[in-house]
């Protein structure tokens, strides 16, 4: 759940019928809650889910063993992580969910965050285990560095927290309008 905006999955799930999925520990509605360890088959491949709590609760990274890749939301981000001074964020537990869950991964493992604020891409667990800014620190300094970060108030914050707990169905228009692309 996030509070700087408001999901899409109630409007796919009113769309086309598919099923929601979130952490168990999110405290959201959903169809499925998924917990750690748990393995979900797509096609011929599966994904691993990670508990990666500390952004919030209900953090949970997609381990893509077959493809080495790793689909890590807010948690990990491109030489950064997700912030903890709101919304249940804790930083000694985000600090040991990336040591102890992410970068025990292969070195090789490509890291896919859900979003970057300079462009990039991917990453890998080498790269972020050796030149992260704040995850290279030791606990304690981390620790530090995240406590004084001084971010400002998600804007968004009041609206999309209580849309988010129930699956982005908060304030959905009546008529929802969609323009297939050719």
């Amino acid at each position: 759940m996030h509070a700087d905006h408001i999901t899409g999955t109630g409007y796919l799930k009113k769309l086309s019928g598919c099923k929601s999925v979130i952490s168990k520990s999110s405290g959201a509605q959903a169809d499925i809650y998924l917990e750690s360890d748990d393995v979900f088959p797509f096609g011929n491949f599966t994904l691993k889910v990670l508990s990666t709590p500390g952004h919030t609760n209900g953090c949970v990274s997609y381990y893509f063993k077959e493809k080495q890749m790793v689909f890590t939301g807010d948690t990990l981000l491109i030489r950064g992580c997700g912030r903890t001074d709101f919304q249940e964020g804790n930083p000694e537990t985000l600090y040991k969910s990336i040591h102890s869950k992410l970068f025990t991964l292969p070195e090789e493992t490509q890291v896919y965050p859900a979003h970057d604020y300079k462009g990039m891409m991917s990453s890998t667990i080498a790269e972020e285990s050796k030149f992260n800014p704040r995850l290279t620190k030791s606990l304690k300094d981390f620790v530090d560095i995240m406590n004084n970060l001084n971010l400002g108030y998600p804007k968004q914050i009041d609206r999309a927290l209580p849309a988010n707990i129930v699956c982005g169905l908060h304030d959905i228009p009546i008529d929802i309008n969609i323009t297939k692309q050719n």
